[in-house]
């Protein structure tokens, strides 16, 4: 091996050349980084939606649905049923009071008339890339909680972190990994940023719709004044209304707030028109419809077909003081059904699932308990464009191609599960049943002797419906009849209002009465709904369910940046849905059933995705003093 002397220097000079190489490329890397950076745009707007523009511009003066010149005064007054033991609507523990959380606001408010669509409140704008990877939202300098201390970018920071520490356990998991951080810039401006490499859906409107709570509030009194624990003190909101008189168990008021300083803001013109709102508790549905017969309260919207179709004939409706309407309804209806708790391993077979499905009976229920005034569901976004209809085709087949193995190839050229159809004379469809029955025997359920099904362990198939209301009741009665008729040992139990909350919380129960608040636009909520990382436990997941397809296909919802995509995907999803069986969908409505005294008016057309009971419509004076004169209303 030939030594040179000179060969070290060499390697060195050679090495400083190449490392000064790498360091200029990295320069220049870092240089056009941060050019890229520099040249990314920042939008800044008034308001926020996920797909096209919004509709209403900068400076607008109000929506177009309100009546900007509404008058101010009097009270609604409306019906609770149950109890209640706090007024902390945020607690993991007990049950809060009627509108607990109405007094407290958030940075955007969303627009009756357009889906998905954000204007500021207590934040005048927002600013953010168009990666979406932060925003700020500028606070209005004159927001001010009820107490006339101004509302500041250190309170919107602290009611984020506070619901991270003490809320819902699934809110916090959920939340925490897709919002790491959030930054107090100013008094008056606060970042949120994102978790790179996720998804941008619904992180803007999930900051922007978070409740903001008093920091001062909550720190004079930490031990007390916890988010995830029950208390009557609801603390320090900065909205129109705030408590006023608290009755545990009978009734709840809340006034306007006179020094309010929202009340000229954009989106609050022609709202808030009530000076009080009061809420009164019953111990059932029946005594709740007595105390509006007799003018305790002035407002109800009906849910009870039964009610609507029978009980409104009293002298007060004969004599037009009280008035019965419906109203179109453009939300789409909360699907609702008997929910399954998947965790239950009775309930882990789909064809247990699909035969206690057969064993319900929606064609009777309506004809003969509920006046034929209600439809059937099919689907978990029935009556849209989100529907799955027919056999997938397009970018909904792609989709569920994508699945692979995760799903039955049946799915891909199939009709998507359809809701049973039976008998309307009887409430036993024997067709159904015998088809029941068999899915039964298949899954390993034999009828003994005692004609009781057992498996091969001797176990009893055993279901219970755990319900809180008679008006339930009315329905399950006929169901579980005919739960026993296959051999299922079925039952009921009633409990009351706190003990349903805490087993429902649990995941407590076999069988309950659920709906999914989903949305036209569908993002990120769908994972506490149907997802499977906290299926366990989340409470917006009652049926427990969790399955990698769904994930998959949920994943792609969050993700999708067109209508198109967003809506192949939905769809897919509603079909994937619809196949697992979890819930036995039972009746939905597209109206609206109000009935009230002859005291209230509302604009002419109300917007199609609320009616706006408690913050579009007034009290019409004369007709109020119409009333109370007649002696019809105390």
């Amino acid at each position: 091996m030939n030594h040179d002397p000179a060969a070290p220097a060499t390697r060195i000079l050679l090495l400083q050349r190449q490392v000064g190489i790498v360091g200029l490329a990295l320069v220049m890397v870092l240089g056009f980084a941060t050019l890229a950076l520099a040249e990314e745009k920042i939008i800044k707007s008034h308001g926020f939606t996920e797909f096209g523009d919004l509709k209403y511009p900068e400076g607008f003066a109000h929506f177009d649905y309100v009546n900007p010149d509404a008058p101010k005064g009097g009270e609604i007054s409306m019906a609770a049923v149950g109890t209640f033991d706090s007024m902390n609507p945020y607690s993991r523990t007990g049950r809060s009071g009627a509108l607990a959380s109405e007094q407290f606001e958030s940075l955007m408010v969303r627009s009756y008339d357009e889906p998905g669509s954000f204007y500021g409140l207590l934040a005048e704008s927002l600013e953010y890339p168009e990666s979406q990877d932060w925003v700020i939202f500028n606070l209005r300098p004159e927001a001010r909680f009820s107490d006339g201390t101004p509302v500041t970018a250190q309170d919107v920071a602290f009611s984020h972190e506070i619901l991270l520490e003490q809320g819902l356990q699934s809110y916090r998991d959920a939340v925490r990994k897709r919002i790491p951080r959030v930054e107090v810039l100013s008094d008056h401006r606060v970042k949120f940023y994102f978790t790179p490499g996720i998804s941008r859906r619904s992180l803007i409107t999930q900051v922007a719709n978070t409740s903001v709570f008093s920091k001062a509030w909550f720190e004079a009194d930490p031990d007390n004044r916890r988010i995830d624990r029950p208390r009557l003190d609801p603390g320090i909101g900065s909205g129109p209304y705030v408590l006023d008189v608290v009755d545990v168990n009978q009734r709840i008021t809340y006034r306007r707030n006179p020094d309010y300083w929202g009340a000229e803001v954009n989106v609050n013109v022609g709202r808030h028109n009530y000076d009080r709102i009061r809420i009164e508790y019953f111990g059932d549905s029946v005594a709740a419809l007595e105390g509006f017969k007799a003018g305790v309260y002035t407002v109800r919207p009906e849910n009870s077909s039964k009610n609507w179709g029978t009980a409104y004939d009293f002298a007060a409706v004969n004599d037009g003081d009280v008035v019965k309407v419906t109203l179109p309804d453009g939300n789409l209806a909360a699907p609702a059904g008997f929910v399954m708790n998947l965790l239950r391993p009775v309930f882990q077979d789909i064809r247990v699932r699909e035969a206690v499905q057969l064993a319900f009976n929606f064609e009777w229920t309506n004809d003969s308990l509920q006046y034929g005034l209600f439809r059937q569901r099919h689907a978990f976004w029935q009556d849209t464009d989100l529907e799955a209809q027919g056999a997938p085709e397009g970018r909904e087949k792609e989709v569920l191609e994508a699945l692979g193995e995760l799903i039955d190839p049946a799915v891909l050229d199939s009709d998507p599960v359809m809701a049973h159809t039976s008998s309307v004379d009887r409430p036993t469809d024997r067709r159904n049943l015998r088809r029941a029955m068999k899915l039964l025997d298949a899954a390993g359920w034999a009828v003994g002797d005692d004609g009781v099904r057992r498996n091969a362990r001797g176990e009893i198939l055993a279901i219970e419906f755990l319900i809180d209301s008679p008006t339930t009741a009315r329905v399950v009665e006929p169901f579980i009849a005919n739960l026993k008729n296959m051999g299922i040992a079925a039952s009921l139990n009633r409990v009351d209002y706190a003990q349903y909350s805490s087993r429902r919380r649990d995941k407590d129960f076999d069988m309950i009465f659920a709906s999914y608040p989903l949305d036209l636009e569908p993002s990120t909520e769908l994972m506490q709904f149907f997802g499977s990382e906290a299926h366990e436990y989340s409470v917006f997941n009652p049926a427990g369910l969790a399955d990698p397809a769904i994930d998959a296909v949920i994943d792609n919802i969050i993700d999708a940046t067109t209508k198109d995509e967003l809506y192949a995907n939905t769809r897919a999803l509603d079909r994937l849905l619809r196949a697992k069986r979890f819930m036995i969908p039972v009746w939905y409505l597209d109206v609206n059933w109000i009935a009230y005294w002859d005291m209230y008016a509302h604009p002419q057309t109300l917007p199609p995705y609320s009616i706006g009971l408690l913050d579009l419509w007034w009290i019409d004076a004369d007709k109020s003093a119409a009333l109370k004169a007649r002696g019809a209303l105390r």
